[in-house]
């Protein structure tokens, strides 16, 4: 019974954030949260994840989780799927675009007392930025063997 709760609970947190309803999400989190986000140096507490999740949430608007899989497991219900959505707004530096996004999810939510106590959170960083038209460029150190690869291919056309 408490795996069902947990995992209500948990649905309830992302439908809330898809629905526009930050203060019902955030009242589901524990006063003591932590968020570990791939890609982050350091967990974030609560307060820091709000502020990265409302980052988030003014960039894209129309979000919604959608989720293959929802497997509990004592206190851990773990979500798989995807979030679409549309950037609208500006996301780390990046003006809105208006584009539509799909990113792959996976998220493991650690429950306590009926609220989400610890968070761990992957998405698709490289599909994201693909999505957006963002380019990454070579540093110094691959920029050398690119061209010396790419000329010799040329080289090799004309021979």
């Amino acid at each position: 019974m408490v795996t069902e709760q947990n995992k209500a609970i948990v649905l309830q947190f992302y439908k809330a954030f898809d629905d526009r309803k930050i203060d019902q999400a955030l009242a589901l989190l524990a006063p003591d949260f932590v968020a570990h986000i791939a890609g982050m140096p350091e967990p974030l507490d609560g307060e820091e994840f709000k502020r990265f999740g409302m980052s988030f949430y003014l960039a894209f608007s129309q979000g919604q989780h959608i989720f293959d899989e929802v497997i509990v497991a004592e206190d851990k219900v773990v979500t798989c799927g995807t979030f679409t959505a549309t950037h609208l707004g500006e996301f780390q530096g990046l003006p809105p675009t208006g584009k539509q996004i799909k990113l792959s999810i996976m998220h493991i939510d650690r429950m306590e007392h009926g609220k989400i106590v610890e968070h761990w959170g992957q998405g698709d960083a490289l599909e994201l930025m693909q999505q957006l038209r963002v380019i990454f460029l070579p540093g110094p150190t691959l920029l050398p063997p690119i061209l010396k690869g790419m000329a010799s291919k040329l080289v090799e056309k004309f021979v």
